[in-house]
């Protein structure tokens, strides 16, 4: 990383004027499609990175999803804002020589192949090391760049269901369900990614040398499941679907059907949780019973006899830890993350047409851009 004085970031909340983005004396090399990679460099981006997407000559693949932004897809837009685009055919030597110059003067580069296909591309860690020994290369795939499952395609679905995972969702038949979210794409490869790469550029600040981060999505979905670990090694006791305290398993994290089949999820977990929560339903005299599928029916059957208006008027003013189950849209109305403005950053495109932009964990007073747009197909070339 080559430092230009950047200047003392003061405490977020106390910040009184604008500072140089953390990472503005950062370059990007931007090889991946889809979610993982792009989430990772968008990341770097709102920090302020320049990064610069290298698209094979007829786009990242994600472009042509629906629905649309103008001539892209809303997906591409959302990931890809702040960016500037290449299209190159990696195959052409021609074309090959202006990569080899980013590859000199950039700091972090980022893929998302399977194990081997950059190398064959000749744009391997060992090949790019020779061109830049300080270079962060950064690979994301599904199962890591080692070992018996590191070349076989897979999803997230697929990663779920290998590391024990999708086991402990289940639906009413107890059959695992398709989860509502790709949690290996996101917390098991976007975020371990960007968090590696802060980290390997502070250490090549002593050092003066770049490194291979493997990162391995399915790896990284086993810290999400810490306790079912615990338990199980010690214990003997690993998790089951709909048996435990956090699987649907207990009366203190359950979700419960209204009289209007709305739904309440509450997490009393806690006894000054749990005794409020029992208190004000009408049924205080459960709130030293032990935990059982008997006493998970009763209470069932009380919160059956009210719609979910009516519930969260009777829980309002009491620490219950218990809130009416909304849809997406309702969330982002919500008057609580409107007030905080989550949505209020925009992202556009070179047409002209806006939409709110993603939501990131990066602290207000780090991010970079305030309104930008996603690059058009080979716009920066």
């Amino acid at each position: 990383m080559r430092r230009r004085g950047r200047p003392v970031l003061p405490g977020c909340a106390r910040t009184r004027r604008r500072t140089m983005p953390a990472l503005s004396d950062v370059t990007v090399l931007d090889f991946s499609t889809l979610l993982p990679g792009p989430l990772c460099t968008l990341l770097l981006a709102e920090a302020g990175a320049r990064v610069i997407k290298i698209e094979r000559p007829d786009g990242d693949e994600m472009r042509a999803y629906e629905p649309k932004l103008g001539t892209d897809s809303v997906n591409f837009t959302l990931l890809n804002r702040g960016k500037t685009s290449l299209a190159v055919d990696l195959k052409d030597p021609a074309q090959r020589v202006r990569i080899e110059q980013l590859i000199a003067e950039a700091d972090v580069l980022v893929e998302q192949f399977r194990p081997g296909v950059m190398r064959r591309l000749g744009l391997g860690y060992d090949a790019v090391a020779r061109i830049n020994p300080r270079m962060i290369y950064c690979s994301i795939t599904g199962y890591g760049q080692t070992g018996p499952k590191a070349g076989i395609a897979a999803h997230d679905l697929n990663y779920q269901a290998q590391t024990g995972m999708l086991a402990l969702s289940g639906d009413a038949q107890n059959q695992p369900t398709i989860p509502p979210t790709l949690t290996a794409d996101i917390a098991g490869g976007a975020y371990p990614a960007v968090m590696n790469i802060l980290l390997a550029l502070r250490q090549c600040e002593t050092s003066g040398e770049g490194c291979h981060l493997d990162i391995a999505m399915a790896d990284n979905l086993f810290p999400l499941m810490y306790w079912g670990l615990g338990n199980g090694w010690q214990q003997g006791q690993w998790p089951r679907r709909s048996a435990e305290q956090v699987t649907g398993g207990s009366c203190r994290y359950q979700i419960y059907r209204t009289a209007d089949d709305r739904f309440l999820a509450a997490a009393p977990l806690e006894d000054k949780f749990w005794h409020a929560f029992v208190t004000r339903i009408g049924m205080p005299e459960v709130a030293e019973q032990p935990d059982s599928n008997a006493l998970r029916e009763q209470i069932a059957d009380t919160i059956r006899t009210r719609s979910a208006a009516e519930w969260m008027q009777v829980l309002a003013g009491a620490d219950t830890c218990v809130c009416e189950v909304v849809d997406l849209q309702q969330a982002v109305l919500d008057p609580h993350f409107v007030e905080r403005g989550v949505f209020a950053q925009r992202v556009g495109n070179r047409q002209g047409a806006s939409m709110p932009a993603l939501p990131v964990p990066i602290a207000a007073c780090l991010r970079a851009h305030g309104s930008a747009r996603a690059p058009a197909l080979g716009e920066h070339g």
